[in-house]
């Protein structure tokens, strides 16, 4: 099948920050809340959730949208700080300007699906300038008034957005909410990268990637030569079985 967009999830996937989204999370549910967080919690409580949905787990009760805001912006500042210590390595993931810069020659429709609320997606932006391949106000972010990931609603508004039906777009992922959350979505192919959490076991995976350069653009959007393109049956795809 030749599939018309694409839709990526930000962190884990277009900037590497696992280990600092990890530190920034086990700093504060220590400091904030007395807790130590382990790797399964990590796993299922935290990477690709909304701010909500962890704060509330680590309150173990449900929270004021003020209480919200300002223990979201404690963390918030905390993470952004480890990202700009990163110096020149707070930058996006190996291979993803090189799509990036094709999908946008290629013109082909594409936007962000991220968990993270609009002060980080503004903080991405400045500096590492998604306006350069996406159009800002087709992002979709965590503004509270959906469903995070797991809920297929973020997928949904994103497909959207593009004007497009979610079975013609492509998806690409590291955590196992937001695996679930595309195939809630009915997301057409499903891409994850090897580094997430138990993605191997996720239903509606269609192909592992390492990286962002090893995702087969071209025979996912019917674009190259015959010859200068592998044969779509050689892609590893489950989500059709």
């Amino acid at each position: 099948m030749i599939y018309q967009g694409i839709i990526f999830d930000f962190n884990g996937v277009l900037w590497w920050d696992g280990h600092l989204q990890e530190r920034a999370w086990r700093d504060f549910a220590r400091g904030h809340f007395g807790i130590s967080l382990t790797n399964e919690v990590m796993a299922s409580e935290v990477h690709g959730r909304n701010n909500r949905h962890t704060l509330e787990f680590l309150a173990g009760t449900s929270l004021t949208e003020n209480q919200v805001a300002q223990l979201s912006d404690q963390k918030e500042a905390y993470y952004q700080a480890l990202c700009l210590a990163q110096g020149d390595d707070f930058k996006l993931s190996p291979g993803a300007i090189e799509l990036l810069d094709e999908l946008t020659a290629r013109m082909i429709p594409r936007t962000i699906a991220t968990a993270s609320g609009k002060e980080n997606l503004n903080f991405f932006n400045k500096h590492l300038h998604l306006e350069r391949w996406f159009e800002l106000e087709k992002i979709v972010f965590d503004n509270g008034a959906r469903p995070g990931k797991p809920a297929p609603d973020i997928y949904l508004h994103a497909a959207h957005l593009l004007g497009l039906h979610p079975g013609e777009c492509v998806v690409v992922e590291d955590s196992l909410s937001g695996i679930q959350a595309a195939h809630s979505a009915s997301i057409g192919y499903v891409i994850a990268l090897q580094a997430g959490n138990d993605l191997l076991s996720s239903q509606g995976i269609a192909l592992l990637v390492n990286n962002l350069a090893e995702i087969p653009w071209e025979d996912l959007y019917g674009i190259s030569a015959p010859e200068e393109s592998a044969s779509q049956d050689t892609l590893v795809d489950h989500h059709h079985q």
